[in-house]
């Protein structure tokens, strides 16, 4: 049961609406426990367990921690020697804290990552076929375990921070379970759901309807265009060696469009449902392609990964002691500019090592991090640079022509980084790349290649439409031209004249029924 589904969008939530609308306000929470609980486990079944472990095991150590807290506040009450007492304390919560942290990366690891690590160490080693160092193992990953691990190692690092007080089981449970939350996110923060969630807001009508019109967007996105997409995307990545230049290129601009429309299409499934409940879940997407950099494009794109590692990897380091060391150090002996680029270094690196693994256990995806972070260093280094540049020729930072220049630039960074994220191995990404250049032309596009990649000149229609659509919607948000009440705005006609729109183009355009495999949803899958 996926989002996009009859299954969950006629059956699921309706029901899961009804139950929550007839209980009695205190008692919602654990309707939408309950729920999140049957949904994960209609897909996942018994390694519910997995989940039911991770929700135990951070408020157990959350506990632990809060406690240990306690106990220091009034040892330090009693004692002569405030400094030790305090530190002594301050080392019982790290310690419960890494091991904590410990626990759940090693679960996801194994599950994760163990063939990746052993395939590679039995290729290193030179281990003949049949014969390993570490034998492969037939793993099944639950649904959603990144996405609630993070969850999970970021309420730890909320209590030990003290950001978090002492909160009760359900809430922790439902914090993790949320149904809409579990397959693809948004990643939350503790202090971005948690309390709505367990508040029992009530079931309003602007909110079913705000929540429904969501809903329809993002089916408009996935249905009609990236789905659409798909089967040019598989027909373009699987038989990449018979392809070269402008083939190439159009595989790697049309995956980026689609995994943006799958992507942000199963968000605005996700906020819209969430907003049913009259819960406002984080936005993860916000215009990207209007970025004018590649740190820029990663504030606007997965918002709530971004976040997550910028709070909880990217501060750590950057206050760590041995930062604070080079900085000190730097700012003496090598100069303002190379302390900060190398400060930069430091604390960009692991985050962009994580975001690669992340992603799941491929060299394609580790070099799509460290890609991403060779160019954000560059982007923070030559900073200065560019200021310089722009000052001596009179460029103002506003100049249309210039902003242009920069996007457009931008595009180019993003669809190289998706052409090697969706390439099955870094091998093929390069090999990709690499042809894009051999006998590049735009008339390749124009002798009738394009109607025997699996979709005919309609699809072609459907996809360019959405897409006008898609970035039209776009501009105005953007721009605010509609201000935050967006269609609100509009007269009772014209608003029903967009619904009926919305779901005539569905029905009509959507990439569904004959001819059509079903798409999973691609985030899923991380």
């Amino acid at each position: 049961m996926a989002y996009h589904e009859v299954a969950y969008l006629a059956v699921f939530l309706p029901i899961v609406l009804l139950a929550y609308h007839f209980t009695p306000k205190k008692f919602k929470w654990f309707v939408l426990l309950l729920a999140g609980y049957a949904f994960f486990f209609s897909i996942s079944k018994k390694l519910i367990v997995f989940l039911f472990g991770t929700t135990l095991l951070v408020f157990v150590f959350g506990r632990i921690i809060t406690k240990l807290k306690e106990k220091s506040a009034l040892a330090l009450e009693a004692a002569s020697d405030k400094k030790k007492i305090k530190k002594k304390y301050a080392n019982y919560q790290k310690c419960v804290l890494v091991f904590g942290i410990i626990i759940l990366i090693a679960v996801l690891g194994y599950l994760k990552y163990y063939n990746f690590f052993a395939e590679n160490i039995n290729a290193l080693a030179g281990m003949p076929e049949g014969q390993f160092i570490l034998a492969p193992k037939q793993l099944i990953l639950p649904i959603g375990i990144s996405f609630y691990t993070l969850q999970a190692i970021g309420y730890m690092v909320d209590v030990y921070w003290e950001k978090v007080g002492r909160e009760p089981l359900g809430k922790v449970a439902l914090f993790l379970a949320f149904f809409p939350q579990i397959m693809e996110g948004p990643i939350s923060l503790y202090s971005q759901t948690a309390d709505q969630l367990y508040a029992g807001n009530p079931v309003k009508w602007e909110n079913l309807k705000s929540g429904a019109l969501r809903i329809l967007w993002g089916l408009f996105k996935k249905m009609v265009i990236a789905d659409r997409l798909n089967i040019l995307v598989s027909t373009l990545y699987d038989n990449y060696s018979q392809f070269n230049g402008a083939f190439i290129a159009l595989a790697a601009i049309s995956y980026t469009v689609q995994l943006y429309m799958e992507f942000s299409g199963c968000m605005d499934i996700i906020i819209g449902s969430g907003r049913m409940f009259g819960i406002n879940l984080p936005e993860n997407f916000r215009q990207p392609f209007f970025s004018k950099s590649a740190s820029e494009f990663w504030r606007r794109w997965h918002i709530t990964l971004g976040v997550w590692f910028k709070t909880y990897i990217f501060y750590p380091v950057s206050m760590s002691k041995a930062c604070k060391k080079w900085n000190k150090f730097g700012k003496k002996h090598v100069g303002k500019w190379l302390t900060m680029f190398v400060s930069s270094a430091i604390c960009l690196f692991p985050v962009w090592i994580c975001n690669g693994l992340w992603h799941g256990a491929k060299w394609s995806y580790i070099f799509y991090g460290i890609y991403y972070f060779v160019i954000i260093l560059l982007e923070v280094g030559l900073e200065p640079v560019r200021k310089k540049v722009i000052n001596a020729l009179h460029i103002a930072d506003t100049a249309v022509w210039y902003n242009v220049v920069r996007v457009a630039k931008t595009w180019i960074i993003i669809y190289v980084g998706e052409l090697f994220f969706r390439a099955d191995t870094l091998t093929a990404g390069f090999e990709m790349f690499k042809s894009m250049f051999r006998g590049f032309s735009f008339s390749q596009l124009a002798d009738g290649t394009l109607l025997n990649l699996g979709i005919d000149k309609g699809d072609y229609l459907a996809i360019i439409a959405g897409t006008i659509v898609v970035a039209i919607v776009g501009i105005i948000n953007e721009r605010k031209l509609l201000g935050d009440a967006g269609i609100a705005r509009f007269r009772m006609p014209v608003r029903w004249a967009i619904y009926y729109a919305l779901i005539v183009a569905i029905i009509l355009m959507g990439a569904y029924g004959v001819g059509y495999q079903p798409v999973d949803m691609i985030y899923a899958g991380f």
